[in-house]
């Protein structure tokens, strides 16, 4: 460094020329000259000084058109790749803020960046870094709900467009209003309405139970569509992290910005979210969904039903009538159901002609994969089906892919059905199979089937059957207002049915077992069966199969719900003037059936003139009732006071079953409890 700074070749050159001669000594003066400053000192100036220099320039330009980052708050990046696509967002999971209890439900304000932020123009296109600034607020203040656990009460409501959020807040509002859910409402998109602007011109104050979050990125109103959606994207991930919402409500007309919904749609099955597209009029439509709890609204998607129709030879009148009925049905919001029609070998010219033009789903069903869901079955046999035969041709039409959400729709072509019978079935199976309370008391160990109709008889036909009225220790709320007590009500039967109910995944899976060992014993054993198995209780008005329904029914202690008179009038009718017998009995049977035709049963069988809404037919104000409240019957009518009876006729059942059929004399009383899902217990003289 010494010689850097020494830019004079002398000074460092040791030469005696140079060199002072010495001269005496004399007094040296008074006075000293003033030091010259050293050449180093100098140039260490000139360096600090040029670094200053430097530093001031470069403070000077520095970049100054990025917002001030606020580490509390989500940011993300926009920027494109060489390939046009989103920059890639880091994968790391949030750490989630320390909840303040004090914290409000949510900003009061309106979207927008901080103070320090750049001030961006309307309308000019902003693609820039994507901040959240409202969000955590409204999320940290929700701890309550037990949004970290991945099964909890809430549910969510999201809306962009102004107009979907009118349409959506009503709804929000009716189900927060009957607390089995903690209802939110995520307000997202490019407006820059205040959310409590936003409250007020719904007419929505704090009596609605719904917490708001503002989900709307900054700058919207100056944002692309692609920014927004990106944004909305980023919200539902952070929401899903500290909410876990068990179901997403948005709005699926035109009405709803396309690009919030592209993003819902493309989030939501990575974060394993039931998405529920609500379709146009959904309020006044689908106004039961606001009874249903947070775990019924989570099995939204994931229930599948499909219809399965047998037509008779002969009865194309009867047949056309249902399927006419069943393409004026109102499927909104749900899944079309997959259709099965097992066609007899001669098949009337008016029944082909029909199916040449008939399409499934119906022509203004949404269905945008254009997918047809119908499959005709043509049977190849001349002859007549017997009892075996139908039955085994029966229970080979279905089978459930998922038992515990895969049930089959069972219609007898007499059936004529309404346009919310769809509607009611889907309410019934959320409801009976999927709710918190459902899923507490194990309802769906004893549910078989739901039934749309009531019967006019009782299994064998001896005489007429009436409903029974609801139970005096009923719970009060299922007795609304105005009603009487001696009004009938929803009951439990435990007599199936087969001219209009949908049986349970799992109990068709039973059921195929038992038809199975049955089949097997009376093939296989060289002695004749007993009594007590050859006894037929059904009439021979119903088909073959609802036998076997009702032995695995009374061994096992399941039973149909049936609507009240009231609701069933609204769901479906079984019309007799066109009535065709099973083909097993049709000979016998069909003469019967017409000498006992009347007007009077002709017209109480008719639907009614104008169908409802379904909320209006039922009897408890819209809510479905308990099992606890309903009364119980026995197959044969009786009325079962506790549950315990049904219980005792079951294991009597099962024993004597055992014993006079599936040989298992030797069973001790432990081992006569139910496998569940299974029937090898029934059967001892085979191997399970």
């Amino acid at each position: 460094m010494v010689s850097l700074f020494l830019s004079n070749e002398e000074l460092g050159k040791k030469d005696d020329d140079h060199k002072p001669t010495k001269l005496p000594p004399i007094r040296a003066p008074q006075w000293n000259a003033a030091r010259v400053p050293p050449r180093k000192t100098l140039k260490r100036l000139a360096i600090a000084l040029a670094v200053a220099v430097f530093l001031y320039i470069f403070i000077k330009n520095i970049p100054n058109d990025l917002p001030i980052r606020d580490r509390r708050r989500p940011v993300y990046y926009t920027g494109q790749s060489d390939e046009g696509d989103l920059a890639a967002v880091p994968k790391h999971k949030p750490q989630a803020a320390k909840p303040n209890p004090h914290s409000p439900g949510g900003p009061k304000g309106g979207s927008g960046g901080s103070a320090a932020a750049e001030r961006v123009p309307p309308s000019s296109g902003y693609n820039g870094a994507v901040r959240l600034p409202h969000l955590a607020v409204s999320l940290q203040a929700i701890y309550g709900t037990r949004g970290s656990w991945n099964a909890n009460k809430n549910v969510m409501f999201a809306a962009s467009s102004l107009k979907s959020a009118a349409a959506l807040l009503p709804m929000a509002c009716q189900m927060g209003t009957e607390l089995r859910s903690y209802v939110h409402f995520a307000l997202m998109g490019g407006s820059e309405i205040s959310l409590d602007d936003l409250r007020t011109a719904n007419g929505i104050d704090d009596s609605c139970e719904v917490i708001f979050h503002d989900a709307r990125p900054d700058h919207p109103a100056a944002s692309t569509d692609r920014r927004l959606g990106y944004s909305a994207e980023r919200a539902l991930y952070h929401i899903n992290t500290y909410m876990h919402p068990q179901a997403v409500f948005a709005d699926g007309s035109r009405t709803e910005d396309y690009f919030f919904l592209d993003a819902l749609r493309s989030a939501a099955p990575p974060l394993q979210l039931s998405l529920i597209e609500l379709p146009e009029g959904a309020p006044s439509r689908l106004g039961w969904m606001t009874k249903l709890d947070s775990a019924s609204l989570a099995a939204w998607n994931k229930v599948s039903i499909d219809i399965l129709i047998h037509a008779p030879p002969g009865g194309s009148g009867s047949l056309i009538r249902l399927l006419k009925s069943l393409s004026a049905a109102d499927f909104t919001a749900c899944a079309i159901p997959h259709l099965t029609i097992e066609l007899p070998h001669k098949l009337d010219p008016p029944t082909a002609q029909f199916l040449e033009t008939f399409r499934w789903p119906p022509a203004d069903a949404y269905n945008p994969t254009h997918v047809q869901q119908l499959t005709l079955r043509h049977r190849i046999p001349r002859t007549s089906l017997t009892e075996e035969e139908s039955s085994v041709r029966f229970l080979e039409s279905f089978w459930p892919a998922d038992p515990r959400h895969s049930h089959i729709l069972v219609l007898s072509p007499q059936a004529e059905l309404s346009p919310r019978f769809f509607h009611y079935l889907k309410y019934s199976v959320l409801e009976y199979l999927h709710s918190s309370a459902a899923v507490l008391q194990e309802w769906d160990s004893r549910l078989m089937g739901i039934s749309l109709d009531l019967p006019s008889t009782l299994l064998d036909a001896s005489e007429p059957f009436k409903a029974p009225s609801l139970r005096k220790n009923a719970d009060p709320r299922s007795r609304p207002a105005g009603r009487l007590a001696t009004e009938p009500s929803p009951f439990l039967w435990q007599a199936p049915n087969s001219n209009a109910v949908l049986y349970m995944g799992q109990k068709w899976i039973e059921l195929h077992g038992l038809v199975s060992k049955v089949l097997e014993l009376q093939h296989t054993t060289s002695q004749q069966l007993s009594p007590f198995f050859s006894k037929k209780l059904v009439s021979k008005r119903y088909p073959s199969w609802l036998e076997h329904a009702l032995r695995l029914s009374r061994a096992r202690g399941y039973w149909t719900l049936y609507p009240s008179q009231r609701t069933a009038s609204n769901l479906a009718a079984v019309h007799i003037d066109l009535y065709r017998a099973p083909e097993e009995y049709a000979q016998e049977e069909e003469q019967q059936v017409a000498r006992d035709i009347s007007p009077a049963a002709v017209a109480e069988m008719a639907l009614a003139a104008k169908s409802p809404p379904l909320l209006d037919s039922l009897p408890a104000g819209g809510n479905l009732m308990s099992f606890d409240d309903m009364p119980l019957l026995l197959w044969d009518g009786r009325s079962a006071v506790k549950l315990q009876d049904l219980d005792a006729e079951a294991a009597d059942y099962a024993a004597e079953f055992r014993r006079a059929v599936g040989g298992c004399e030797a069973l001790g009383p432990d081992e006569l409890v139910p496998r569940r899902g299974s029937v090898r217990d029934l059967f001892c003289s085979r191997e399970n």
